[in-house]
């Protein structure tokens, strides 16, 4: 959702409030703006658009040491040059940028307009530069003032402030992400650690309670009441060039080809190949041997990951479900001491899944998070965490995380396996062989894959269908999802066997269907597809070539063999780059699809 970027240091803050911007473009917005003191109070541009058109209306260099910046997702209010962050109280003495939704913003802005406090904006953040004025006219310190406000805000937020004539920020964060780096005497805030990348790999991040006070000396880390905490700081391992563009048009088919690389990560160390069994370094042997049955819980692209990962533990044996994060708190079976709840989110900090895993810990369920980010709320307030290893994703539409999430629950699925059945599955050696292979695999069908082709033949279709059974399924579903997010098309995933439940009455030669073969039950996918060519729809098959499925297909995407509980993977990949040059071929913003945020952190 929106970006923070805050910096304290010697010379102009500028050029990396600037580059901050530019850098969380990514998690989604519509409109810019930062704030700095030059000295002579505090300076505020901003406007709705893109960080770019920001840069080009600044046209008197602004100066100074301290500064601030967000990226904005509307919530309260359009987007507007008035709504746009940086807020100000009336005398621009006061400057904030949050993100987050302030639960209780009208009952504050009616007390402080009574007053006298005029507002000029729609957003809920503008009653926190007032309140912070109301406790400084009051005669409090500016340390204070901002503890009194921040004290008064009910809902999630991470919030950082600026007040003239000081040379420091303060900072706050309660269920909205917020990340401190330092390096020799320049100091910054963020709401992701991508945003300061070029300038430290060293960063805290925040739990929620916490307050920062950050200046030239330093940063003081405290709790709500102003007693001193210790919070440790972590070197990040992914480098600028990661988050960055390099060769690629766009970050997508960056990712894309990246996943050869972030699956050899993910999968590092992972698997001993002296006995052919898996090592997770973080679970002991036996870690699982209680589990009676599992929950996952996610969201979006991580929720189709869940599925895979569910659908793999039920193969193995162990009773297993995947609910949608959002619905957890309607819809959640009973857990018991038995219960293992795996929440799955690439960011760590998706509100509706963080909602459902603080859910299930206070049923009393085993947890453990299954992330990207080391150091994020899920992975601390989880009970394990394993993480994906998988660098940073610029792109909105999930693609490389999907691949490592999903690889690792497969891994994971039957670690689970092994230690509750007592016994590793009779296949798990050649499973695992399969498993490291996939890196090469992938490799190699990137190098082959017909996707442009196909996406040229069929861009210009009324509807798409991606269907597949078993593991094939939440393929499908992910297939469609991103077809639907970056070309703007209609696209719909089913399993196999439901397009004759309803969907079969939207089928039309104008319709292509997307097949997705694994190797478990391909008769019956083959047969539901030619269902719907009976109708005149294209059916692309992705398959291995010498699949029947070729033969009695209009078009194919080839995919290298392997067993069924990998094919699926193999056959998302081709499924990406068709979704990337459909859009492409569209002319959309690829990396920046319009309404999404890359980590939905309010609810």
């Amino acid at each position: 959702m929106c970006g923070i970027i805050g910096r304290v240091g010697d010379g102009n803050a500028i050029e990396p409030l600037l580059t901050g911007l530019e850098n969380l473009e990514y998690r989604g917005y519509d409109s810019a703006g930062i704030a700095v003191q030059n000295g002579s109070g505090i300076n505020v541009e901003k406007r709705s658009g893109k960080v770019q058109e920001l840069k080009e209306s600044i046209r008197d260099p602004l100066q100074g040491e301290v500064g601030i910046g967000h990226t904005r997702w509307s919530t309260h209010g359009p987007p507007t040059d008035a709504n746009a962050h940086p807020h100000t109280d009336e005398s621009e003495d006061v400057a904030v940028v949050h993100n987050g939704i302030i639960e209780n913003y009208a009952e504050l802005r009616e007390r402080l307009a009574a007053t006298g406090y005029e507002f000029t904006s729609d957003t809920d953040t503008e009653v926190i530069p007032h309140l912070v004025q109301y406790y400084l006219d009051a005669g409090f310190d500016s340390e204070t003032a901002f503890r009194q406000a921040i004290d008064e805000l009910e809902g999630s937020y991470a919030v950082t402030v600026m007040v003239s004539g000081e040379h420091v920020l303060y900072g706050a964060r309660q269920g909205s992400p917020l990340v401190v780096g330092m390096e020799d005497g320049e100091y910054f805030l963020a709401s992701d650690v991508p945003a300061f990348l070029e300038y430290t790999d060293n960063v805290v991040y925040l739990e929620d309670g916490d307050v920062v006070i950050v200046d030239e000396d330093g940063v003081e880390f405290t709790d709500c009441e102003g007693n001193p905490i210790t919070r440790t700081p972590e070197t990040v391992e992914w480098d600028p060039e990661q988050a960055g563009k390099g060769e690629y048009d766009h970050f997508m088919l960056k990712e894309i080809t990246e996943q050869p690389t972030s699956l050899a990560q993910a999968l590092e160390g992972r698997i001993d190949p002296t006995n052919g069994r898996i090592a997770l370094a973080d679970f002991e042997s036996g870690t699982f041997a209680d589990v009676d049955s599992v929950q996952f819980v996610a969201c979006g692209t991580s929720y189709h990951a869940a599925l895979y990962g569910s659908l793999v533990l039920n193969q193995a044996g162990i009773r297993s479900t995947a609910l949608l994060a959002n619905e957890y708190s309607v819809s959640a079976p009973p857990v018991d001491d038995d219960t293992l709840v795996i929440a799955v989110s690439q960011s760590g900090e998706t509100a509706d899944t963080l909602a459902a895993l603080r859910q299930a810990t206070a049923a009393g369920a085993d947890t453990l998070t299954v992330t990207n980010v080391v150091g994020s709320t899920a992975a601390r307030e989880a009970d394990d965490a394993l993480f994906i290893r998988a660098g940073p994703e610029i792109g909105v539409a999930a693609t490389k995380t999907f691949s490592s999430q999903a690889v690792m629950l497969t891994l994971l699925a039957q670690r689970i396996a092994a230690d509750r059945l007592g016994d590793p599955p009779a296949d798990l050696e050649a499973h695992l062989a399969e498993l490291e292979a996939m890196p090469g695999r992938i490799e190699r069908l990137l190098d082959e894959s017909t996707a442009r082709k196909i996406a040229e033949r069929y861009s210009d279709s009324e509807s798409y269908f991606f269907i597949g059974r078993g593991l094939g399924f939440p393929v499908a579903l992910e297939g469609a999802l991103k077809f639907k997010e970056i070309t703007y098309e209609h696209a719909e995933g089913f399993a196999s066997g439901e397009l004759k439940h309803g969907p079969l009455a939207l089928v039309t030669p104008e319709t292509p269907v997307f097949a997705i073969f694994t190797g478990q039950e391909d008769e019956k996918t083959l047969k539901n597809a030619e269902e719907a060519q009976t109708r005149g729809a294209p059916v692309i098959a992705v398959c291995p070539d010498g699949h029947p499925a070729v033969d009695a297909a209009d078009e194919h995407l080839a995919i290298p063999e392997t067993v069924p509980d990998l094919a699926g993977l193999l056959a998302n990949v081709q499924l990406q780059l068709v979704s990337y040059y459909a859009a492409d071929l569209l002319g959309r913003p690829i990396d920046k699809p319009r309404n999404l945020a890359k980590s939905v952190t309010v609810e």
